[in-house]
């Protein structure tokens, strides 16, 4: 019924659990989660568990935040995208937030490696998963730049764990994307993130958990699993009016068209 979009299931707080978090998510009827790959190093823990598990899938990326870690080639990228049951590129993206004493000069590095992500995506013909964070106006000029306009040669993709405006959202849709909304939607003080997601057509909306962070009100504050994404379909349902069994149907319809590999 319903499905989890991004998680990091081989994070050390959920593999330890995992024979119990998939008994949960199977009692709260999550049929399926993607496994979303942060560094080049965990790609093969993170490629088992779609390996061992028929409902999982895998991406390969190497998150924009992480600095100390292999930097990926664009045939790291490749050689991985083309592994079974690897169906998008990322998590990739921009994120400034914790900028500290460097400048957006110095962030070039986090630049170049998001344009090798939007190169292996659109050359494996997977789509990106993209993460960003007080950088959303570099992330859709380096989109355009490299050709990600909805276009036919485009990769596509998703903005995961959306936190930024209206206008940030239109700029992604514009381009082709979707838009995939996790926990952070049922905080009390996330009303401003509520009316952008009334604002998303419900053709291009996604629902994740982000686990093992951000858990959904009203499990705030706990480690969050997959079997928790319900609660985001469940505020989504609210916002748009519709049923939580609709928002449970469209957005993992929604999945299958973003990520066709789920189905081979």
């Amino acid at each position: 019924m319903f499905t989890d979009s991004h998680c990091h299931l081989n994070f050390p707080e959920l593999a330890s659990q995992l024979p119990a978090i998939r008994q949960a998510m199977a009692e709260a009827q999550v049929e399926r989660a993607l496994c979303i790959c942060t560094t080049l190093e965990e790609f093969d823990a993170v490629h088992q568990l779609a390996l061992d598990y028929d409902n999982f899938w895998a991406t390969v990326g190497v998150h924009p935040d992480n600095a100390d870690v292999q930097e990926p080639s664009l045939q790291d990228l490749l050689e991985r995208a083309a592994l079974p049951r690897v169906v998008g590129i990322g998590e990739t993206g921009l994120d400034y937030y914790r900028l500290g004493e460097r400048s957006l000069a110095d962030m070039q590095w986090q630049r170049e490696r998001f344009r090798i992500h939007i190169r292996a995506a659109q050359q494996s013909r997977k789509p990106l998963v993209i993460h960003t964070r007080s950088a959303s106006q570099d992330t859709l000029v380096i989109l355009d730049e490299e050709g990600e306009d909805g276009g036919s040669s485009a990769a596509g993709g998703v903005f995961h764990c959306f936190t930024e405006t209206a206008d940030v959202a239109r700029g992604a849709l514009d381009r082709g994307f979707y838009i995939s909304f996790s926990g952070i939607l049922t905080f009390k003080n996330a009303q401003d993130l509520r009316d952008v997601a009334a604002f998303v057509p419900l053709d291009r909306l996604l629902i994740e958990t982000d686990s093992p962070y951000l858990a959904p009100a009203p499990h705030r504050g706990k480690t969050n699993t997959p079997a928790y994404v319900p609660w985001v379909a469940r505020q989504v349902a609210e916002i748009k009016n519709q049923s939580v069994e609709s928002i449970a149907a469209v957005t993992s319809r929604n999945f299958e068209l973003l990520f066709p590999g789920v189905l081979s």
